[in-house]
């Protein structure tokens, strides 16, 4: 019996460099207030939230992408043409197929590496971060583009006063190249479909397509069954991440979970008890929920502002539509 030669990879992985874009369009609470009944006071003390991006129609998931990925090409110090595979999260592309992820492998310049898209909601990018480790360690692939899109302004429903607030778009990047340390941990991941209908799209597209409904469909959840669900269960998750890690909240620097909520961040950071000097991430104010997207751009936002630094320990923690979730703990690029 033949035997199949080991994989020449690499014996770990890292984050090399990581990009952002946020649409150029930043909608205030005072925009989302002219269709639903409630107050600046009342979105800021729910949720945390003061602003968001909404993309224009020049500003596609393509677009979006291509421009947070030439910055994080560019911070990683490599070319388009050495990305072996690009991975990109969205629930937002509407074009069923192909996978955006080729058109962008195409647009940047990456010759012909593995492309292709995945679906896993608010712990999108963590997925893909997981893969993309196992593909550079493998040695399939040097460098994995590794994004999280979103334009989630499209499936908003702008008068569902639970949820009209909530979203915003984006895109983040990262690659993900070889290392000779280990800089991404074990991902504690897994889903609990029985909750499923926590937060969904309201109807299928083939009732829209029939016209057995009218109105597009949208997002939409039950709002107290997820706090309590990412509070509790999530902050479990987390800690799960950092013994898989064989560290302590007090060895971390940062924390950046699903940017979802203030409130869910707030007691995520309580529950888990992390220490005063932890830097916490809290893009959720500016940015509002970009499901995918939101853990690569509030990574990248506390490296721009100063507030982390290259080489910090990290907690990174992605939670939401499934329900799904995916934690582990990096060293910032």
């Amino acid at each position: 019996m033949a035997k199949i030669r080991p994989s020449q990879g690499t014996p770990y992985a890292r984050i090399m460099g990581v990009g952002g874009y946020r649409p150029t369009r930043v909608v205030p609470n005072e925009v989302i207030l002219e269709t639903i009944d409630s107050s600046d006071e009342w979105i800021r003390s729910r949720s945390g939230i003061a602003t968001r991006h909404w993309a224009s129609d020049e500003e596609t998931v393509a677009m979006m992408s291509i421009e947070a990925s030439g910055k994080a090409i560019a911070d990683a110090g490599i070319t388009p043409e050495q990305i072996g595979g690009v991975i990109v999260s969205t629930v937002s592309h509407f074009k069923q197929t192909p996978a955006v992820a080729t058109e962008i492998a195409d647009r940047i310049g990456a010759g012909k590496p593995a492309a292709f898209d995945i679906s896993a909601g608010c712990a999108g990018f963590g997925y893909g971060l997981t893969l993309a480790k196992g593909m550079v360690v493998d040695g399939s692939a040097e460098y994995v583009l590794v994004i999280g899109v979103e334009r989630l302004s499209d499936l908003t429903d702008l008068e569902d006063r639970a949820t009209a607030f909530l979203f915003g778009d984006g895109a983040g990047a990262v690659v993900v190249g070889p290392s000779q340390e280990p800089e991404i941990g074990p991902t504690v991941w897994g889903s609990e479909g029985d909750k499923s209908n926590t937060i969904t799209q309201t109807v299928p597209w083939d009732d829209y397509r029939n016209g057995t409904v009218e109105r597009f469909p949208a997002l939409t959840q039950e709002g107290q069954a997820v706090f309590r669900w990412a509070v509790f269960e999530m902050a479990k998750i987390a800690q799960q991440a950092l013994d898989a890690a064989g560290i302590t909240s007090a060895d971390l620097d940062v924390f950046i979970p699903h940017q979802a909520n203030m409130r869910i961040i707030d007691s995520m950071v309580k529950t888990l008890k992390l220490p005063e000097h932890v830097t916490v991430a809290r893009d959720v104010e500016t940015t509002g929920n970009t499901s995918a997207a939101s853990i690569p751009l509030a990574m990248e936002r506390l490296l721009a502002t100063g507030q982390a630094k290259s080489g910090d320990t990290a907690l990174v923690i992605g939670f939401g539509a499934g329900l799904v979730y995916a934690a582990t703990v990096v060293t910032l690029p």
